[in-house]
């Protein structure tokens, strides 16, 4: 018996501002939740912005400044997560599945399973992309799409971000990071870990080149076909409903922190091999390490361990350090000369711990 093959939905809602995506997202989710509409690929592109994960502060981790002086809107997504920038050198891609489609709800295996497809459409353009756990998507050891995804009952929606041509150095000024990562060699540094596909080809390639290649991988992984579509009735009442909640300040704001509350903590340590610096953003109340930024000249091969070291530490409980730290050097060799492991654990907790008041 043949099993016939589903057609799933292609929407292309091109380049608009941050709110009209962000309402696109909540919109196309509830939808599908509801199973009011069907599997879906969306491609999407932003005008310049920077997007706050849910439960973020803009003044804690944007340059608010910089960004009102350079037109970079703020919005915040429906999304957990970090704060990112994009603009129109990006090429947004998102899906929206339930979990009888997917056969599972274990995020890890789902986010390998879409990133290893769309590493393979990339490919199809002529690079060598592969899936890096635990969700990016990297060509030669440099990132050219972070992904990541959110279950809302039965249905999922996984987005993805492909770099096409990128301004690592404003992606670096609209966040809010500590300054000596804006130096000309922190800037050149960010610039390795990264990539993108006007770099790699030498031009850029069409907007429709793009998304036919992960088209043709989507469809080849989930053995479906696509059908150009629109937004169902369903689906633009949720929209306008959703707009006129997130085109608003009190969207934006709703989580406003003072920057004082996130301070970033610095320690700086001598090791036979070289200096090394941490810098935290910490938040004290619910002891949490929010983000990790090193450097130094300290050697360390691969270049990008304390990158990835970087990311592992990200949003974590301090009583967790100790099992991420050795749990991240016990899955991967690394030659660190005399620096070890514990080294590196203990200058973050020489950042973090607290100072005592002598009466």
């Amino acid at each position: 018996m043949t099993i016939q093959q589903q057609t799933w939905r292609l929407l292309d809602t091109g380049t608009q501002a941050a709110a009209q995506n962000i309402a696109l997202n909540r919109a196309l989710l509830d939808a599908r939740q509801a199973q009011q509409s069907p599997n879906t690929l969306r491609f999407l592109g932003f005008e310049p912005c920077a997007l706050l994960g849910f439960h973020q502060s803009a003044a804690q981790e944007l340059n608010l400044d910089y960004c009102a002086e350079h037109g970079v809107a703020i919005q915040r997504r429906i999304t957990g997560g970090g704060a990112i920038y994009f603009d129109t050198t990006q090429l947004g891609w998102e899906l929206y599945l339930d979990k009888q489609t997917l056969g599972t709800a274990d995020m890890t295996a789902i986010s390998r399973r879409i990133c290893t497809a769309v590493a393979r459409g990339i490919s199809s353009l002529g690079v060598n992309a592969e899936f890096r756990p635990r969700n990016d998507i990297e060509v030669d050891g440099r990132k050219i799409s972070g992904t990541g995804g959110a279950f809302d009952g039965d249905a999922l929606m996984y987005q993805g971000t492909l770099l096409i041509a990128f301004d690592v150095e404003k992606m670096l000024r609209v966040l809010n990071i500590p300054a000596e990562k804006l130096s000309d060699k922190a800037i050149s540094s960010a610039r390795e870990r990264v990539t993108n596909l006007e770099t790699l080809l030498g031009r850029i390639p069409e907007r429709s080149e793009v998304i036919a290649a992960i088209q043709a991988a989507i469809a080849h992984e989930f053995n479906v076909s696509f059908a150009v579509g629109e937004l169902n009735t369903v689906e633009q009442a949720l929209y306008q409903t959703a707009l006129a909640e997130i085109d608003h300040p009190e969207w934006v704001g709703m989580i406003d922190l003072p920057a004082s509350d996130r301070p970033t903590l610095t320690a700086v340590q001598k090791f036979t091999g070289g200096l090394l610096r941490v810098n935290v953003a910490y938040d004290q109340v619910k002891q949490r390490v929010k983000q990790v930024w090193f450097s130094g000249d300290v050697f360390i091969s691969p270049r990008r361990t304390l990158i990835d070291l970087e990311a592992a530490l990200r949003d974590s409980h301090v009583d967790n350090l100790d099992g991420i730290v050795r749990d991240f050097f016990a899955s991967r060799q690394v030659d660190m000369l005399t620096l070890t492991p514990a080294d590196i654990l203990g200058l973050i907790k020489m950042a973090i711990q607290p100072v005592e008041v002598v009466a």
